[in-house]
């Protein structure tokens, strides 16, 4: 019985060791040049227009072999309009050379048109006073750092100068990983001070989570998801106020507001603890600018730092 058993399920078994690493090779196919991707890449992106006579904005998110996600929000795109409650999603799929949207326009009235959207701080120059960290030309001002072939500067660095309160502008590009989910897809984080964790993650068209791009991780979730589609270029701009000691003890909390893409998703948030395992505890002591790595090739460019001055150190 034993036996025959065994050659029933020897078929299944053999299936079962071939499918799953295709499925693992899939889940880690990674494209970072936008000009060398698959086809569903095209696809991928921000849609606007009018459907039924109302203004509606659509993102539509790969997830691989010609699949997708639709995310409508009715009255525009996420800072374009949206209401930031309302929305509906749905799949769409290109398979058979079809429309994404020929399931979620049937039986109705109108039209969507492929827009690309950018930052709008996007290139931003530094003001008078402001140390430049990563202008393309030199890694020296971070530990261990390297830069790829096309002079942008790779993750998991820390920066050598450290800083009290600042305001800080950093441009950064995520992978694009169609087949991969949540926290595998294009995870980093920016960390103020070396304290204080922004995510850095491909979350376009997902919920807004703490855990997700804007969100102060372990603290506030953002208020919307502001992300652009993976291998765009984002922006961070934060403004850090740091915490207060008196005889070793806190007295007064970091606060922080968070601009992604130009838009204010955190507003003068309290920052009641450091991130957990971050570099570095919360003290008096200034603290660097810390990229954080996790396995994905996220990169940065045209970074520098303000910083700025309180009324009480006036």
């Amino acid at each position: 019985m034993k036996a025959k058993i065994l050659k029933v399920l020897a078929p299944l078994l053999i299936a079962i060791s071939v499918v799953l690493p295709a499925m693992a090779e899939d889940a880690d196919r990674t494209y970072t040049d936008p000009t060398n991707v698959d086809t569903d890449y095209a696809v991928q992106g921000e849609y606007s227009g009018t459907i039924d006579g109302q203004k509606i904005g659509v993102q539509v998110i790969a997830l691989g072999d010609g699949m997708f996600d639709l995310v409508s929000y009715p009255g525009g795109l996420p800072g374009d309009g949206w209401n930031r409650m309302d929305k509906t999603t749905a799949t769409g799929s290109t398979k058979g050379g079809g429309s994404v949207f020929a399931d979620y326009l049937s039986g109705k009235e109108g039209n969507l048109s492929r827009v690309v959207r950018k930052s709008s701080t996007l290139g931003m120059q530094p003001p008078e006073g402001a140390v430049v960290l990563f202008d393309g030309t030199s890694t020296d001002a971070f530990t261990e750092a390297e830069m790829t072939e096309d002079k942008l500067l790779k993750t998991g660095v820390s920066s050598k100068q450290l800083f009290a309160n600042h305001r800080i502008h950093l441009e950064f590009r995520t992978p694009y990983k169609p087949f991969a989910r949540g926290q595998a897809r294009g995870n980093a984080g920016l960390y103020v001070q070396g304290r204080y964790e922004t995510q850095i993650l491909d979350s376009f068209g997902l919920e807004g989570e703490m855990d997700e791009a804007g969100g102060i991780y372990s603290i506030k979730a953002p208020d919307f998801n502001a992300c652009f589609p993976p291998l765009s270029w984002q922006t961070y701009d934060v403004e850090f106020t740091a915490a207060e000691f008196e005889n070793g003890e806190k007295v007064k909390s970091a606060r922080m507001t968070v601009r992604l893409n130009g838009f204010v998703i955190q507003d003068d948030v309290e920052l009641t603890h450091a991130t957990t395992a971050s570099p570095l505890e919360e003290g008096p002591e200034e603290g660097p600018v810390y990229l954080q790595d996790h396995g994905n090739p996220v990169v940065y460019r045209n970074i520098w730092v303000l910083k700025l001055i309180t009324k009480t150190e006036t």
